[in-house]
């Protein structure tokens, strides 16, 4: 009986972290989705990253960096020590 609540509450605290970079991901996300390659162009947000389109914000390429090097500071053991350092919090990426 008393063994299925410290179970939930390790789904909950799961639940509620997310995953690993997961702000930097949604900033990435909703900053491509609001850009005028997207937006007007109606093109793929990949295509937009690849061709790195002129319509497509520095800040989200910048965010995009961040991203990358975000998940590289996950499987870097020597980075993966010292936790991940450009995981953003909600706020920074929440808009204003």
């Amino acid at each position: 009986m008393y063994e299925n609540v410290p179970m939930e509450t390790e789904e909950k605290s799961k639940r509620k972290r997310g995953r690993a970079c997961d702000h930097v991901r949604q900033a990435l996300k909703r900053c491509l989705r609001e850009s005028d390659c997207v937006q007007k162009e109606h093109r793929h947000a990949m295509d937009c990253l690849r061709s790195h389109a002129d319509s497509v914000p520095a800040r989200c390429f910048q965010l995009l960096d961040t991203f990358a090097q975000c998940k590289l500071s996950l499987i870097d053991n020597r980075l993966r020590t010292r936790g991940r350092k450009l995981d953003i919090p909600d706020t920074e990426t929440s808009q204003e």
